[in-house]
């Protein structure tokens, strides 16, 4: 009767331990590998709709350290036209995804719904398939935007509807999350994120 008992406890610590050790992994996963997201607006339409949910990677740009503002260093910087999460300067609790449209010492325009970049029409698909339209404090009509080094600018592709970099502003190196990679749900919308 004894052997049962110690049996029972045996068993039940086990369990345990697996629990514990596998939510272990998976907070170290989604530290310094990879976020799951849903879309909650429709910022991004026609690339991300309402709903979609997306794999992010976070060792394409480099996890961050938590509670720090320091960076593991990644594979590469952020690139112009990819689609990027990140935590923007005046809302602190919340993660967006955007359209990355400059980098530092990069001189934006938006003119007549088109994107200029450096002085010359912005010609990559995925930025000049969308209609951009003159709005906030860093998106008025004939108004040159000079980013800063070490900072982003970003926009949605869905201008009309879009709190972004027009509003705020710029986004810190630091801040970036990771790059949306793949649209997992739902099923009939499974694609790459370009």
């Amino acid at each position: 009767m004894l052997q049962k008992v110690t049996d029972k406890k045996s068993e039940l610590r086990e369990w345990v331990e697996a629990f514990i050790i596998a939510g272990a992994l998976a907070v170290f996963l989604r530290t310094f590998f990879f976020q799951l997201y849903k879309i909650p607006t429709n910022s991004m339409v026609p690339t991300l709709l309402p709903g979609d949910k997306i794999f992010v990677s976070k060792l394409v740009y480099g996890p961050k350290i938590p509670f720090t503002r320091l960076r593991i260093q990644g594979f590469r910087k952020p690139q112009r036209g990819e689609v990027v999460v990140f935590v923007p300067p005046h809302d602190r609790k919340k993660a967006y995804i955007k359209r990355l449209i400059g980098v530092g010492g990069d001189i934006i325009l938006i003119k007549d719904g088109n994107i200029y970049l450096n002085g010359k029409i912005f010609s990559d698909p995925r930025i000049a398939r969308n209609y951009y339209y003159n709005q906030g404090e860093y998106g008025k009509e004939n108004h040159q935007i000079i980013v800063p080094e070490g900072k982003y600018f970003f926009l949605g592709d869905n201008s009309i509807s879009s709190l972004d970099s027009r509003f705020w502003g710029f986004v810190d190196e630091v801040d970036i999350i990771g790059k949306a990679i793949f649209l997992w749900w739902p099923p009939k919308r499974i694609k790459m994120i370009e």
